[in-house]
């Protein structure tokens, strides 16, 4: 049995409640959701869809680091979106930090999420 290790970066948001950030365990890192807040303030990015889930991406960036490796490690994402009428700009977004072979994905409409935001994701890694 492999050991859980935290992984932890004052780079992305401090976890707002009894979670990590991230736990590795061998060579996959599973990571918490993360919202669009900014890691300095702890406060939601200002701007609408775009903004936030370029923040979202931003700070699941800072945890892959962390964990030792990047985005393109990443095998599966889970996308939360309180409107699936964002999906689009999501995706034209998600574009940007990732390309071909694309992680397996899914996208879930939500009713709500912390601190009121539009957007938050997961993942996990393979390293």
């Amino acid at each position: 049995m492999s050991s859980l290790i935290p992984v932890k970066t004052a780079n992305a948001p401090a976890a707002i409640g009894p979670y990590s950030q991230a736990i590795k365990s061998g060579q996959l890192v599973f990571l918490s959701g993360q919202i669009p807040l900014v890691p300095e303030t702890m406060e939601v990015v200002e701007g609408g869809i775009e903004e936030q889930t370029h923040q979202v991406f931003k700070n699941l960036i800072a945890v892959c680091e962390a964990a030792g490796g990047d985005l393109t490690n990443a095998s599966k994402l889970t996308i939360y979106l309180t409107d699936l009428g964002d999906f689009s700009s999501v995706n034209t977004i998600m574009a940007e930090y990732f390309s071909e072979p694309y992680p397996a994905r899914a996208t879930i409409q939500v009713s709500a999420l912390p601190k009121g935001v539009a957007v938050e994701i997961d993942a996990i890694l393979c390293l």
